[in-house]
């Protein structure tokens, strides 16, 4: 459409609120009477609760109440569930264990709340939750996954014998034995991925409101979909009826997958709220959120990867154990199944491929999705490799991924997915140039007269977005339907607005919604809005993650804006007395093809809504909705490569070029998308050299401040090179793939192969510290 439609590089319309402080986020939100929730938290990693006294608690100044889980549980609220059912391979389902909102019997993890206090102010409520207390009979606890799996091992859950939740396989396991049995060469690798913690902007929050004349319940929280928010708290944590709650996630500062989930904080607030008789708003301190956020990824993995005599990759074998915390989140049990296994083809051709997963409790905070799901971990342990195995065949990391790539599409995994579209080599050959590869031995020579061993990596990356057809998800064991609504509302004098189930916590959803709105009307951005995040507003939707919201989200409007342009043609060509066939929207103007007739948008809008002079049987108005339902996911992919320098004598890693080349379809906003790159390379970035959540033996967290845990800053990071290859999605209507979790995805693997490039040793694991990288260069 030119400056404002799709393709322009169009400021984000929302950055003006944001950057001159007049965002609204959950913890702005005030109402008359409002008091304040503290929650009293377990010390301790595993206990039996033997008994509570709040009485002290009770008669502190200003403490409106101080509830307990009992008092919860005797109100019928319901246990936290995981919402997708896996099965293991024997049949079994995977064995949830109990966790409710408040434990009143027993703490498995340290940071399990316990009670609450609701008092006039954040202080007082502090100071009366010092005074709750519990006695405690404390238990082992256990912490890393493979430990859980010992024999003795405390037991955290007794639904769940040895803590194993489930074991899954994907792929032939017979075919990826004899691939490996007849091959020329195996490479075999243990692969550690580190847990993360997300460490979204705004940390959590929850503002719970009870009106009882109405008997209806409103809660503000920190929620990248609001919809499923109300959907699970109605129908299975038992907080209110759905028609009797709304819930509002207002401005959302990040997300990063941890606001995907309900937490018990929301259920405890909404039905506190009820039972104190006031509005209770709870705010997350820093601390909280190491403690009690959803951690990310926590996998250990052995590989074989099996090449015959000509380098070509014959099969793939890996054993995953993965750390799923003292309880299944909501979306737990997919992200190391149907979010990590189904990806292990990579953008390679490996005929037999075969994946077990024994999924684990231990006595450490949930883990769930982070920013890519379980598409990262799958790469990560791809692409290290792929690089492993150059190095031990002597060949270029390039040249034999270049060998194994798949050209011809669509192409069937032997893991589920069904690749619709790509050029990998394009991706890689753009990033290696952009690189100057073949430069790069002359900047290693140069580095060593320098004293610095310079090392170079790349990392060749597919992801699966859209998160797929609901009927195949549900055949998978999902829990809800994946697909997503739109309402397009054509006002009487022409503004528009766009009512969608997504959700933006930092994508631009107001800026890129509106210029395909604008491309396709004429309009300029200015008269479009988008909303979003209230479910009284927004009928229902599946919210945000998964880089959705482009190819699922906009897909929706795309259905939506097809029966608003289909209305107004109607109605412009009953005006101007021609045939429907022969209008045309050009520049906020419907015009008569091949002549000088035209009306303007408002006026046909006007017209709509006067509904003086419309098509026989016409209802007034210009109004329409739609649902969307992907018929596959999308597969954004790339290549990346980092160039790193390693200082000998300290370890510290300088990273001196980073690219980023990558194939996202067709790309509404090309600034925007750069953004999203360049924030997912900086987690990337923290996650491979800085990043990594640690617990001692007894289940105390070590790392529950940025003391102690290390957050990428300005200067850890290069200037990034980022460009973009285009094979549109030919399986949504705008051809978008996706972009908000590719860079880190690609990013961990290129960093780390290009370090232990560096040094001679292919020992590392992430993050790698300075004394890591020391102790193995100068091993």
């Amino acid at each position: 459409m030119g400056i404002e439609g799709i393709g322009a590089r169009v400021a984000r319309k929302e950055d003006k609120r944001f950057l001159t402080g007049k965002g609204r986020y959950t913890d702005d939100m005030s109402v008359p009477g409002m008091k304040y929730a503290v929650f009293v938290r377990s010390p301790h990693a595993h206990a039996k609760i033997t008994g509570i006294d709040l009485s002290a608690a009770k008669e502190m100044p200003g403490v409106i109440g101080v509830l307990t889980g009992k008092q919860l549980q005797e109100d019928g609220i319901g246990n936290l569930i995981c919402g997708w059912m896996i099965h293991s391979k024997d049949g079994s389902p995977m064995k949830m264990g109990a966790w409710r909102p408040l434990a009143y019997d027993t703490v498995r993890y340290v940071g399990d709340a316990v009670a609450v206090v609701v008092a006039d102010s954040v202080g007082e409520a502090r100071d009366a939750a010092e005074q709750v207390v519990v006695d405690y009979d404390v238990l082992d606890a256990v912490v890393s996954a493979t430990d859980a799996l010992e024999a003795g091992a405390p037991q955290i859950h007794p639904e769940a014998s040895g803590n194993l939740i489930f074991d899954w396989e994907i792929g032939d396991s017979t075919a990826a034995d004899a691939a490996i049995a007849r091959a020329a060469h195996v490479t075999e690798i243990e692969i550690h991925n580190n847990r993360l913690s997300p460490n979204p902007m705004e940390p959590r929050a929850a503002l719970g409101i009870y009106d009882e004349a109405e008997d209806h319940y409103t809660c503000y929280t920190t929620s990248q979909n609001p919809h499923v928010a109300r959907l699970v708290m109605s129908a299975f944590y038992n907080v209110a009826p759905e028609n009797k709650l709304r819930v509002i996630a207002p401005d959302v500062g990040g997300g990063f997958g941890s606001k995907i989930y309900i937490y018990p904080e929301e259920i405890v607030c909404l039905w506190a709220s009820k039972k104190t008789g006031v509005p209770v708003k709870w705010t997350s301190d820093r601390t909280e959120a190491f403690l009690t956020d959803a951690h990310g990824r926590d996998h250990v993995s052995k590989v074989k990867m099996a090449f015959d005599a000509d380098n070509k990759v014959i099969g793939l074998k890996v054993d995953t154990i993965a750390n799923l915390g003292a309880y299944m989140s909501l979306f737990s049990s997919a992200v190391p199944t149907y979010l990590y296994a189904t990806l292990l083809s990579g953008q390679y051709a490996i005929p037999a491929i075969h994946c077990n997963v024994r999924t684990v409790y231990t006595n450490t905070a949930p883990v769930d999705a982070y920013r890519g799901a379980g598409r990262p971990e799958a790469t990560y342990l791809l692409e290290r490799t792929m690089e492993t195995a150059a190095r031990e065949l002597g060949v270029s990391p390039a040249e034999l991924r270049k060998q194994n790539f798949i050209r011809s599409f669509p192409y069937q995994t032997p893991v589920i997915m069904n690749y619709d579209a790509g050029d990998y080599e394009a991706s890689l050959v753009a990033a290696m140039q952009a690189a100057d590869w073949d430069g790069f031995a002359a900047r290693k020579t140069e580095a060593k007269t320098r004293g610095k061993l310079r090392g170079i990596g790349m990392s060749c990356y597919i992801e699966a977005c859209g998160i797929a057809p609901s009927q195949a998800v549900g055949s998978l064991g999902a829990g809800v339907g994946l697909w997503e609504s739109a309402e397009v509302r054509v006002n009487a004098v022409g503004t528009i607005e766009v009512l969608t189930g997504s959700h933006s916590h930092g994508q631009g959803h107001e800026t890129t919604f509106a210029q395909l709105v604008a491309d396709r009307l004429g309009v300029p951005i200015a008269n479009v809005n988008i909303v979003h995040g209230d479910t009284d507003k927004v009928q229902m939707g599946m919210g945000t993650y998964g880089s959705r919201s482009g190819a699922v989200g906009m897909s929706a409007i795309v259905k939506a804006l097809d029966k608003v342009e289909a209305k107004a043609k109607k109605i412009a060509a009953h005006l101007m007395e021609a045939d429907e066939a022969d209008i045309q929207i050009e520049n906020g103007e419907l015009v008569v093809a091949g002549t000088d007739k035209k009306l303007p948008w408002f006026q046909v809008a006007l017209a709509a809504y006067t509904a003086h002079n419309l098509p026989s049987g016409m209802e007034p108005g210009l109004k329409e909705s739609a649902f969307y339902d992907p018929s596959n996911f999308t597969f954004p992919a790339g290549c990346y490569i980092a160039e790193v320098e390693v200082d000998p004598e300290t370890g510290k890693t300088e990273i001196c070029q980073f690219v980023a080349a990558d194939d996202f379809g067709n790309i509404i906003n090309p600034m925007i998308v750069e953004g999203q790159v360049h924030g997912g390379i900086a987690q990337g970035v923290g996650q491979a050299l800085l990043e990594g959540v640690i617990y001692d033996e007894n289940g105390q967290l070590l790392t529950a401040s940025y003391m102690d845990y290390a957050m990428p800053r300005a200067d850890d990071l290069p200037s990034f090179s980022v460009s973009h290859q285009n094979t549109p999605c030919p399986g949504n209507p705008l051809g978008i793939k996706g972009c908000g979790e590719a860079g880190a995805i690609g990013s961990p693997p290129a960093l780390i192969n290009a370090i232990t490039d560096a040094i001679g040793n292919n020992a590392l694991t992430m993050p790698a510290t300075p004394e890591k990288v020391w102790s193995l260069a100068n091993a």
